[in-house]
């Protein structure tokens, strides 16, 4: 793990929802890590190293499409790690789960869903930010 990836999950590990180091800083959320990648595609993510406590495949293709160098998961879905592995975007991880259910245990995430069958990030960013009610 590169110092900026293990600097990145250090605040995951501290509490934040998301973490990203990239050339201008260390930024942490709090809110859900798909809405705020979502918010994060106009240039943050270029190069940035990610660390987020469950990254299903929604967030892994946020992460693709922005440009994302190396993430860490505490949680991460099998489609989310193939397909940061398909784009050859380095990834640790502690815990791998088939697939990423819904807080409330009722079936799996709407996002993960949403995503399932797509493979084009641009696609799945459209279809992201129309789930949940932002501009693409």
């Amino acid at each position: 793990m590169s110092r900026k990836l293990n600097r990145a999950k250090e605040l995951v590990d501290g509490g934040a929802a998301l973490a990203v180091v990239n050339g201008c800083g260390e930024f942490t959320f709090n809110e859900q890590g798909v809405k705020t990648l979502l918010k994060l595609q106009t240039g943050s993510l270029s190069g940035a190293y990610v660390a987020d406590k469950v990254v299903g495949k929604a967030a892994a293709m946020m992460m693709v499409r922005g440009r994302t160098l190396e993430v860490y998961a505490q949680t991460i879905s099998l489609p989310a790690l193939d397909f940061l592995r398909a784009h050859n975007v380095l990834c640790v991880y502690d815990k791998v789960v088939p697939v990423i259910m819904r807080r409330d245990g009722g079936g799996i995430c709407p996002l993960e869903e949403t995503v399932m069958g797509i493979g084009e990030t641009d696609r799945a960013y459209e279809e992201l930010c129309k789930k949940m009610g932002l501009e693409p």
